[in-house]
This record gives structure tokens, C-alpha cells and sequence, in this order.
């Protein structure tokens, strides 16, 4: 891959040649005597500047193309340094803007904008062909012969050998187009950046007077303070201290105003917000108020679940963390380390490091960086603690999973499940109690929780309570949009996104030939339903029905537009049009032959895991991962999730003692606002731990723990159940179930009771026959007959998985 970042470093490219079939003609090699101006007669009105020499003793081709956008005259330049012999050379090329005009001229108002890419070659000495492919996504070619050339310089017309590798390069630009929220979050409008598209800014009489691209924003510093009623309110520097305004006691015990400072901006196109105490305020320090600060930094990562292309909504409770901020912490936090903005954890990872950059240079360097964050915000910590050691000295993940692209795997199964019990196999009985459907799906399943889908009626599954919808909102990409986007200009500018994860995440995954990228959704060789076969749940006849029918998901080049009640909008009812499963986007089976399963790609399976996508274990700081027990609510945070990230990391380096897990009963409890906030004992622990490790160096992360950096499980109130190493054994271990793991059951998933690892991380299992299957003793009791064996063999022609080996993407 070749990286090529912008101003704010957003674009990313992923290049490689050009497609050798497209050229009707034979190349001959660029060379010196390419120099001179081309332009297609048909398309009379641009051309191309092209100058061939040599530079740091290579050829260097320096290109610019005179083109229009909107009617506007541009000109996009660039150079590029490459091997004397070459057919193809591909150039980045800019755009530029923002200076003057003669004598007013000045270099340093030259702001360069990434435009895309041009290929050239040839075919004769004044015939050729230049490909473009632009940061929007745009491409195509321009067929040009020479109008003017320099000098007699002599022209080698030797053919070359076609290209070994014909693939068409693909440049991606991150999150383009992407929607401003700035004036949302009442920060004003986003900065002009340009005068063609995006964003449409206005002037005082609401005539519109250009547009931005990167949504960046100046940066703004106001003053809250703390009521003594709870609330926060605005302070005006210069007026008296309010009569309701707070005191708090600071981490060394001291007690101050609960005045703050709250920085917001744009960094990385995304809103950041840094919030400092600043009680100095009420002498007249507008600045950051440094004899306050406790030295502890805190990054607040937000969960959700978002498609991209816009620049999210911030959450003031999480930018003004109170829990932090009244014992002294520095908050930092950004839209671009949110997942309900996106789930580019590539890109919130860079932006990450952006936001701790800023901060320290700024403010100082702390004590420590603590990472928090439920959901999204979790996964966040385990896979940026990973993938960028030093970003987050510890980590209080709360409701994590290990990464979000493995949970893709078993997530992707719930509505193949559901539609198959719903109406393919709607005649048994079986399914009407809906916690048998738990047999299949792994995750819970109740009798007595109700069904938003069935107008509220009792029984429903964490499948369809927790996960569904965000299955086509993954998968489809038909199906999705970002708030406000209609006030994009020109209005047919987001036409273009495709709403998947993959998509949005092309930086990793790539892009097929077809403009889609490829997604790590396989489920070949799967025997869904093997442990309840072997439990004798289910009948070795079910088990064939189900395997033979459960099909998967069409290709998603194939997809169409979901129905209700996610299409035409959320909420929406109509008998006719009533798929809450995409069924219309599943593969099914006629009478004689299997449903179709899918293969993924297994080029963008190793990518998740080269690009650190995949949270693979190798992690060394605290980690106190902590969650409210919420399996009787069907709450798609299941707890089996803590101790998968265990597992992987007894998988990476053979110990975990570096995490503690606490779990907090919220069995009756509904409301989020009701239940007990476990983080004030979580902060004071880490923080105790943190202390120990600065003090002892010497000693590992885990021989620095705390008397309380514990395994632990506590009540509804908080008040601790059972705390220590043997907590939660029989949960990942064979050993007798331990005290909290008695009173707090764990779950699992399609996967896993289908024959896979409790770690989660098999995107392709390996294959093996039916026959190495049945003499290994893998259907248990049942001893299939020959037909049973025909019929295995039909459905899974290639084999079945054999989870003993290794994923095929890491073979």
C-alpha cells in the first residue's frame, strides 16, 4: 500500500497497477519524448501538460491537467519519480488554492489539496492513454494524442511486456463525502474550503457564500461551573462567583469551585473537546488553570454503532465527565473516537493519537492517560491499546467486546437463524418457545421477555432484542444516510456511499473491481445447531433441515434496498413489505438443492487481522474490564465477551493477570439512570494501580495490582459478592463453577455451539471431509447411515469445519 495524507491526513490510498486489459494497444515506455501538451480532440477545451526528465538519478514525470469542476476552471498537478522503462506511471496530483495575484502573491497561503490519481502510458509516441482516479471515488480515462511536443527528442517504440499484475488501482478517500455538524453543536458554521461542494456555508444575510469539505472549525473556549442543584451552567469570565456554584474535593483531598474550562475544535475533521477545571477563572485566568490539574489524563471513548461520512454528535455527559473531572482529571474525548460516528477503527485510532498529541503539546504531559468507554468505547481500548502502545497507559473498558470485526462473525447469523425458525421452519413446535431458540443462536434467549417485532407479545432472543437491524446496517449498501445529509450540495453528492462497515472501512479492506469492497462474512463448512445435536436438543433430522436451508447472505453486489421496518424509514409497518430478517437479501434453497452459503474474502480477513482489526491478546497494561449483568435483558452486551478477551489474551502470551473483571447485578433493573455506578471504585483502584507501577517499574503490570485489582462481582447496590482469582472459574476453564460465576450465567454464540473456540476469531474455518468428520467421532451418539451421509455430503460439498486448525486466512 502507498499512504498519501492530506492536511489533516484523512486521505488514505491503496494503489496498485493498472488494468492492462483496458489499453487496447500495446505500451511502449514513458520516456523523455512523452514531454509536450495532449488533449482529446473529441473533448477539445483541457488538456494535459506532460514533462519527462530525470531527478535524484531516476526518470521523473511531472504532470498537470487543465479540467473544469461545475463550470469552474482547475487546474490538479503532480510529480512522481519511477524506473527509466516503465508503461505506467501513476502520479499523486493536488489541487491548489488561497493565494493572491502578482505582486500580492505568498507562498505560505498555498493550501494543497489531495485530488487523486493520474496513470499514463502509451501506446505510440503521440497516442496514449491517462486514467484518473479521484478522492471521491470517481474514474475513468481519456484517450490523447500530442498537440505540442519539445524539440526533436528521438522516441523508442519498443513494445513492453503487459503488466504481471492487472489490477485496477484503487484510491480511497476516507469518509468522503462527509457531513458538518458544527452549527448542530452550536460552534458556529464549519470553515470555506472551497467553492464547489459539500457543506454549504452562509454570510450573516443567509446568501451562501462557499462550502466545506473537512468540516474544520476554529477553535472556542467557554466556562461551566457545577450548581449546587447538580446541573451545569455557563460562567461569563469577569462577573462574580455564582451563588449556587459547587465545590469539590480534588484527588489529594483539597476542595475548590467547580468551575471548568471546555475546549472544542476540530482535529482530524472530527469535533474534540478537552475540559480542565478552572477555578483561576474567578481571579481572571482564562487559561488552562495548571495548579488544578491532578497530572491524570482521561480519554473517554464512545460505543455505538455508525456507518460514517459525517462528523458526529458529541456527547456533552462524556466531554464533561464528572466522575473525572471533580477529583481533578483532564477529559479529552472526540467525535472520531466515537462508534456511533463510525466504525474505522483506523481511522479513530490515528485520530486518537491526533487528540493525546494535541493535548500533550498544549497542556503537558500527564502522570498517566486512562482510556474509559462502554460498548464501542470498550472495544476501542482493547484494539487501540494494541495496535498504538502508549495512547492509553490503562484501560476501564465497560461492556466491551474484543473488537467489533469478530463479532460480525456470529452476529451475522442471527437473522439466517431467526428467519429460519420464523418461517422456513415455522411448523415446529420447538421454536414457539423462544429460549430453545438459544440452542442455536448460543445467546439468550427468554419465554417472558417482550417483542417489539410482535407488537409486544412475550419471548424474544438477544438476537432480535439486542442485535437486530444492525445486520442490513453492516451488510447492506443500500441502507443508510447521515443525519442532515440532504443539506449537501449539490444534492446528489451522497448518491455514491455505499453504507456498509466494509465500504466505509476501504482503507483496510480494499475495494473489488466493481466499486464494492469486500467483506470477511463466510459461512462455509458451519454445522449450525452441532452441540444441541449432541445434546440431543435437536433430532439428526432437524440438523439436516436446518443446515440444508439456512442459507446466508447475497453477495453484496446483489443486495437490494430493505423493507420495513428499516426502509422507507424507521417505524415504518407494512404487511406486504414487512422483512425486519433482509430476507430478500438471504440465499435460499429451491426444493432440490442446498441453500447457497458464503464465502468471504479471504484477502480482507488477513487485512482485519494485519491492521490490527482483530484484537489478538498482545496487550500488557491494567485493564479492569467491568460490566452490569444484563442477561436477563436480553441486552446485546453479553458477558460471555469479558472473558473472550481473557481467553485471547491466554491465547497471545499464555496470562491474563494484567486484567481484572468485575461484574454489577442489574438483573431488575431497567433504567441505565438507576443502576449503581461502579466507576468512582474503578477510577480510585486504577488509579492506585497506576501509582504502584510509576513507584515499582521493575515490577509487571500485574505484581503492581492493588488489593482490590481483583476479580470481583457485586450486587445491585454495590456491595461486594465474592472477590478473587477463583471468582470466575468454569467459565474458560473445565474447573467447578466459582463463586460469582454461580450467580452470574454466561452465554455463547452461533459459532461456539456450532463447534467453534470460545475466542471468536475464526472468519473461514479450515475443511475436512465428512467422512475424517464421522471417524473422529464428531456427531457423538449419532452414527449417520448412508443416507444421512449423502445428504452431509450435499450440503457441505466441500467439507465441514474443522476447528482444530487455524483460520484458512491465517494459513
Amino acid at each position: 500500500m502507498n499512504y498519501l495524507f492530506s492536511k489533516m491526513n484523512f486521505i488514505l490510498l491503496l494503489q496498485s497497477c493498472i488494468l492492462y486489459s483496458s489499453h487496447a494497444f500495446s505500451l511502449i515506455a514513458v520516456q523523455a519524448a512523452h514531454s509536450g501538451v495532449w488533449f482529446n480532440p473529441e473533448q477539445n477545451g483541457h488538456g494535459f501538460f506532460l514533462t519527462v526528465g530525470e531527478q535524484q538519478g531516476q526518470s521523473n514525470l511531472v504532470i498537470s491537467w487543465y479540467h473544469y469542476v461545475q463550470g469552474e476552471q482547475r487546474y490538479v498537478i503532480g510529480s512522481q519519480l519511477f524506473d527509466a522503462g516503465s508503461g505506467l506511471v501513476t502520479v499523486p496530483v493536488q489541487q491548489t488554492r488561497g493565494a493572491g495575484f502578482g505582486d500580492s502573491f505568498n507562498s505560505s497561503e498555498v493550501q494543497r489539496f489531495d485530488w487523486g490519481w493520474l496513470t499514463v502510458s502509451f501506446n505510440t509516441c503521440d497516442q496514449g492513454t491517462i486514467t484518473y482516479q479521484t478522492a471521491r471515488g470517481n474514474s475513468g480515462s481519456v484517450a490523447v494524442q500530442r498537440l505540442a511536443g519539445v524539440g526533436s527528442l528521438g522516441c523508442d517504440t519498443t513494445e513492453l511486456e503487459p503488466p504481471s499484475v492487472p489490477v485496477i488501482p484503487v484510491q480511497i478517500a476516507v469518509q468522503q463525502p462527509f457531513v458538518c455538524n458544527t452549527d448542530k453543536e452550536g460552534l458556529g458554521q464549519p470553515l470555506i474550503d472551497n467553492q464547489s461542494e459539500g457543506w454549504p456555508v452562509f454570510d450573516d444575510t443567509g446568501e451562501m457564500i462557499g462550502f466545506s469539505e473537512d468540516c474544520d472549525l476554529d477553535t472556542t473556549v467557554v466556562y461551566r461551573y457545577r450548581s449546587t442543584d447538580g446541573s451545569l451552567k455557563p460562567f461569563v469570565p469577569g462577573n462574580s462567583s455564582p451563588s449556587d456554584l459547587a465545590f469539590t474535593t480534588l484527588i489529594d483531598g483539597s476542595s475548590v469551585p467547580y468551575l471548568m474550562r471546555w475546549e472544542r475544535g476540530t482535529i482530524n475533521r472530527f469535533i474534540y473537546s478537552v475540559a480542565t477545571l478552572a477555578p483561576g477563572v474567578l481571579e481572571g485566568n482564562l487559561g488552562f488553570d495548571e495548579s488544578n490539574w491532578n497530572r491524570r489524563l482521561l480519554y473517554y471513548f464512545q460505543g455505538g454503532v455508525g456507518i460514517g461520512h459525517s462528523q458526529g454528535d458529541p456527547s456533552k455527559k462524556r466531554m464533561l465527565y464528572d466522575d473525572a473531572l471533580k477529583l481533578g482529571y483532564a477529559v479529552i474525548y472526540s467525535t472520531g473516537t466515537s462508534t456511533d460516528t463510525h466504525y474505522n477503527l483506523a481511522l479513530g485510532g490515528r485520530t486518537a493519537l491526533k487528540v493525546k498529541e494535541y493535548f500533550v503539546s498544549h497542556y503537558g504531559e500527564p502522570l498517566y492517560t486512562i482510556g474509559i468507554g462502554a460498548s464501542g468505547g470498550g472495544v476501542q481500548q482493547y484494539v487501540y491499546a494494541q495496535n498504538h502502545p502508549g495512547l492509553i497507559d490503562a484501560a476501564i473498558p465497560q461492556y466491551a467486546y474484543p473488537d467489533m470485526i469478530t463479532q460480525t462473525i456470529h452476529i451475522s447469523d442471527c437473522e439466517l437463524l431467526e428467519s429460519y425458525m420464523d418461517i422456513i421452519d415455522v411448523d415446529n413446535p420447538k421454536w414457539a418457545t423462544w429460549s430453545n431458540r438459544s440452542i442455536l443462536e448460543g445467546l439468550n434467549a427468554s419465554d417472558r421477555a417482550q417483542n417489539r417485532f410482535l407488537l409486544g407479545l412475550r419471548g424474544s432472543t438477544e438476537c432480535v432484542s439486542g442485535w437486530r437491524g444492525l445486520t442490513p446496517l453492516l451488510i447492506n449498501p443500500y441502507w443508510g444516510e447521515a443525519e442532515n445529509q440532504e443539506r449537501m450540495q449539490p444534492q446528489t453528492l451522497m448518491d455514491s456511499v455505499r453504507w456498509t462497515h466494509w465500504q466505509d472501512s476501504a482503507e483496510i479492506y480494499g475495494i473489488r473491481a466493481d466499486g464494492h469492497a469486500p467483506n470477511t462474512i463466510d459461512n462455509v463448512g458451519v454445522q449450525y445447531g452441532l452441540q444441541a445435536l449432541l445434546e440431543e436438543q435437536i433430532s439428526p433430522s432437524e440438523f439436516l433441515d436446518l443446515n440444508d436451508r439456512i442459507g446466508s447472505w447475497k453477495d453484496v453486489a446483489d443486495m437490494e434496498q430493505e423493507g420495513c421496518p428499516y426502509y422507507p424509514k424507521i417505524g415504518c409497518f407494512s404487511f406486504s413489505n414487512w422483512d425486519p430478517w433482509s430476507l430478500r437479501n438471504q440465499t435460499k434453497n429451491n426444493d432440490s438443492i442446498p441453500a447457497p452459503r458464503v464465502q468471504g474474502d479471504i484477502q480482507a480477513m488477513r487485512a482485519a487481522y494485519s491492521s490490527g482489526m482483530v484484537f489478538k491478546g498482545d496487550i500488557d497494561i491494567p485493564i479492569l474490564d467491568w460490566r452490569h449483568y444484563l442477561e436477563d435483558q436480553l441486552d446485546m452486551h453479553n458477558s460471555i465477551q469479558s472473558f473472550v478477551s481473557r481467553k485471547r489474551m491466554i491465547s497471545a502470551d499464555g496470562d491474563a493477570s494484567n486484567q481484572i473483571i468485575w461484574f454489577i447485578d442489574a438483573r431488575e433493573i431497567t433504567e441505565d439512570d438507576d443502576r449503581f455506578n461502579q466507576m468512582p471504585e474503578a477510577l480510585a483502584v486504577m488509579d492506585e494501580w497506576m501509582l504502584n507501577i510509576l513507584q515499582h517499574p521493575e515490577l509487571s503490570v500485574a505484581d503492581n495490582k492493588p488489593d482490590l485489582g481483583i476479580d470481583r462481582c457485586f450486587d445491585e447496590r454495590g456491595r461486594e459478592i465474592a472477590a478473587g482469582e477463583t471468582v470466575w472459574d468454569g467459565i474458560i476453564d473445565d474447573k467447578p463453577a466459582g463463586a460469582c460465576s454461580a450467580l452470574f450465567e454466561t452465554y455463547s454464540t452461533s459459532r461456539i455451539v456450532a463447534g467453534a473456540p470460545l475466542e471468536g476469531w475464526i472468519f473461514k474455518c479450515s475443511l475436512q471431509s465428512v467422512e475424517q468428520a464421522i471417524e473422529r467421532g464428531m456427531y457423538g451418539w449419532w452414527q449417520p447411515d448412508e443416507e444421512h451421509i449423502r445428504q452431509l455430503k450435499v450440503i457441505f460439498p466441500t467439507g465441514v469445519c474443522d476447528y482444530t486448525l487455524p483460520d484458512q486466512a491465517l494459513i
